[in-house]
């Protein structure tokens, strides 16, 4: 058997506290052996569940350690593009938060960087690795619902009070459309494998300098497509694809664990079929994917070039939004 790959994390977030680093710690072919963070009361809920944790109070000593493979990076957005180019030219590989830039010639640097370096880098798109969406995508490509005509995307959640949270603050690149706009416009895209060819229309609503409701449409090459994402709705997640042939429905698609039980429904005329996938941690899968392709066992599904084709989007539908509000 293979040695584990040694993780390292970036920043005791805490998404990385209760999701990421239990997900590392749990997955085969991966071990949780480090964590950089200057407060140590941060440090301790991580040595709680990972006892041998070593904590260094500097990003950069983590970095310079030869015994840690791969780094994950739960910082700011807009910390993502350097700490993650500091990463690859320490020798690390790297899985990086989504948005893992704030714009799409950001990721130049950074497939230069994987290119030269023969390392693994990519963006934390972890709705690619669940069944519930390997079988969607499946389903869709086999031809289950025809010909796709429409695709419907919703994302929200409430976190108006939360007034210090970063996805609330401009200075740390915040915002509904760069937190979650990036699964249902990247989740379109991956599952069709088709670009945008037009943003036809962008109804964004700003609080403090960040979109806090977006509502948005976009013409495909073969498809339409609409979506609303927001900061300001009661929690709400569903995507549906709908084809001249049937329907594909996903409910619980980005974070099934806290939202609810991950269900496929395949509608053909006036049938349904109902596909669960309960208890399936999207986290562990990512980082157990990741370790198989850097093994060379197994290709990932999610690029830096998939990546920057969500971010080209999300350029997009900024632009226009500001263009039509003037």
């Amino acid at each position: 058997m293979s040695d584990p790959i040694r993780w390292g994390i970036l920043g005791a977030s805490a998404f990385a506290r209760r999701d990421m680093a239990p997900a590392i710690h749990a997955a085969r072919g991966a071990e949780l052996v480090a964590l950089a963070t200057s407060a140590a009361a941060k440090a301790e809920p991580f040595q709680a569940f990972c006892p041998g944790l070593q904590v260094f109070e500097d990003y950069d000593a983590m970095l310079a350690d030869p015994g840690i493979d791969a780094v994950y990076i739960p910082l700011p957005n807009h910390l993502h593009v350097e700490w993650s180019l500091k990463a690859l030219a320490a020798g690390k590989h790297v899985l990086c938060e989504k948005p893992m830039a704030m714009a799409a010639d950001e990721y130049a640097p950074l497939i230069a960087a994987r290119d030269s370096s023969g390392l693994f880098a990519t963006e934390a798109y972890m709705i690619v690795n669940h069944p519930q969406w390997q079988r969607a995508r499946t389903l869709l490509r086999d031809g289950a619902i025809g010909k796709l005509i429409h695709v419907e995307g919703t994302f929200g959640y409430n976190n108006a009070t939360d007034t210090g949270n970063v996805r609330n603050r401009p200075e740390t690149g915040g915002g509904g459309i760069p937190d979650i706009g990036v699964y249902t416009y990247g989740a379109t895209r991956w599952m069709t494998g088709e670009e945008p060819e037009a943003i036809t229309h962008t109804d964004v609503d700003f609080e403090n300098g960040v979109d806090v409701v977006a509502r948005v449409s976009a013409r495909f090459p073969s498809f339409t497509a609409h979506w609303v994402n927001s900061m300001r709705t009661h929690p709400v997640q569903d995507m549906t694809f709908v084809g001249d042939a049937g329907v594909i429905r996903l409910t619980a698609p980005f974070n099934p664990a806290r939202f609810a039980t991950a269900r496929l429904e395949l509608h053909q005329g006036s049938v349904m079929t109902e596909e669960r996938f309960p208890g399936v941690d999207h986290y562990v899968l990512q980082v157990e994917a990741f370790t198989a392709h850097v093994r060379d066992v197994a290709p990932y599904p999610w690029t830096l070039e998939d990546a920057r084709g969500t971010q080209a989007m999300i350029d997009a539908i900024f632009d226009k939004a500001r263009n039509d509000n003037g």
